[in-house]
């Protein structure tokens, strides 16, 4: 009974291990942070999208920019063909071609341009803050991809070492130093393990999936791989620097500061819209027995009721909303920079003693308590808890370490640049 239940523990370890070595063998193509992000910004559909959209903005200053057309005008009046004389039905009419051409005066034209090269400018800074907002996006997914590769290697290493536990177990038994029960008991806690190890394979898969899917790609996810550090470092900066580079740097700040200057621009476009603008004609006929004339002409509209009033209040009034927006963007980036650096902190924090204490103590307290069990000094359940322990800490500490480092996407995106790594 004991040799039939050895014999197909050893196969099920061998198919375990060579479905990772498959997995791993089938991942040729690994990718760093930097080759995602180039990928990302080469491939992603939105940032496509919206590329398009400034060029679209840009053909705006084209129409902006163009100048009225002039009017033609023909006419042919006094055609007599019941004159009694039907052979000389234009004899007395009287040709008219007229041009008419309006003059934009107070610079309207120059102030349209000016404005729709600002509104280019505001789209521009929505696309960077776009990308700002996808890129911490494919950041939390790279990390969450990173953090689930540790934990499958945390579970393997942990699934070896205990059965190695296993093996020497399953030795003691045969020199009767434990019990049967003692030993069906190690092996009920090997499921454990197991089921860390599928979890862990499908957490990879999943963060793999929506890495490809921002990044628009096909590939298999058997192909497709990232690597990188997945460590914690300490921040080399102060809150008050960060605070100067988030108003230096935000995307969406400078598209709320632009919207202002826009909406001045827009202020004076109404002002000089209000104005007049003549329209000057030239005219050449006939009018017998004048063989021919020139005549010039100028209209100009009086302007009594309509003076453009409507606009000139609205964009003076979006002139007050746009910096009352303004303002609202400047406290959000504070905010985002000073609850960041306060998450980033408070992770950095609750990383300290696992590093410098309690990784180092529960390897130790592992190892102590295995020997001790091996060597009959300790008891099944003090063993069993020790490895409880140490694959505790452990996890935790991968947790606290991709806590961190969202920590510190959180941090690059409220910067808005890269200023953790």
């Amino acid at each position: 009974m004991r040799s039939s239940r050895l014999s197909w523990k050893r196969p099920r370890r061998s198919i375990l291990i060579m479905g990772l070595l498959a997995t791993r063998m089938l991942a040729q193509n690994t990718y760093t942070w930097q080759q995602i992000k180039e990928r990302f910004e080469a491939t992603n559909p939105t940032l496509r999208a919206d590329r398009i959209g400034i060029d679209e903005a840009k053909t705006q200053e084209v129409t902006a920019y163009l100048r009225p057309n002039p009017d033609f005008t023909s006419s042919l009046d006094q055609i007599q063909p019941f004159n009694g004389n039907p052979y000389r039905p234009f004899g007395f009419a009287l040709p008219l071609f007229a041009v008419n051409y309006m003059r934009e005066r107070q610079n309207k034209r120059e102030l349209r341009l000016e404005s729709a090269r600002k509104a280019t400018g505001i789209a521009i800074s929505q696309l960077a803050d776009q990308e700002r907002n996808l890129l911490f996006n494919l950041r939390n997914a790279f990390v969450q991809a990173l953090q689930a590769k540790a934990v499958l290697a945390l579970a393997t290493d942990n699934l070896a070492y205990y059965d190695r536990l296993l093996a020497v177990n399953d030795d003691r038994l045969k020199a009767g130093d434990i019990a049967q029960i003692d030993l069906d008991r190690l092996e009920l806690q090997r499921v454990q393990y197991e089921s860390d190890i599928q979890t862990a394979q499908t957490n990879v898969r999943t963060a793999k999936i929506q890495l490809l899917m921002l990044l628009n790609e096909s590939t298999p996810v058997e192909q497709f791989d990232v690597t990188g550090p997945f460590d914690f470092t300490e921040p080399l900066t102060t809150l008050e620097e960060l605070r100067n580079q988030a108003m230096a740097n935000r995307p969406d700040l400078l598209a709320a500061s632009q919207s202002v200057d826009k909406a001045k621009t827009d202020y004076r476009l109404a002002i000089a819209n209000g104005s007049t603008d003549p329209t000057f004609g030239v005219d050449v006929g006939r009018n017998p027995p004048i063989p021919a004339y020139v005549g010039f002409s100028v209209s100009i509209p009086i302007r009594i009721h309509d003076r453009n009033q409507g606009e000139k209040a609205r964009t003076q009034l979006e002139i007050s909303r746009s910096q009352r927006l303004q303002d609202a963007a400047r406290a959000q980036v504070l905010n985002d920079v000073d609850s960041a650096w306060a998450t980033l902190i408070s992770a950095r924090a609750l990383l300290l003693p696992y590093k410098s204490k309690y990784l180092q103590l529960a390897a130790k307290v592992r190892e102590t308590v295995s020997f001790a069990y091996q060597h009959g000094g300790s008891s099944l359940l003090e063993f069993l808890n020790a490895q409880s322990d140490y694959r505790t800490v452990q996890l935790n500490y991968l947790n606290l370490v991709g806590s961190f480092l969202t920590a510190a996407s959180q941090l690059n995106l409220a910067v808005g640049r890269e200023v953790m790594p």
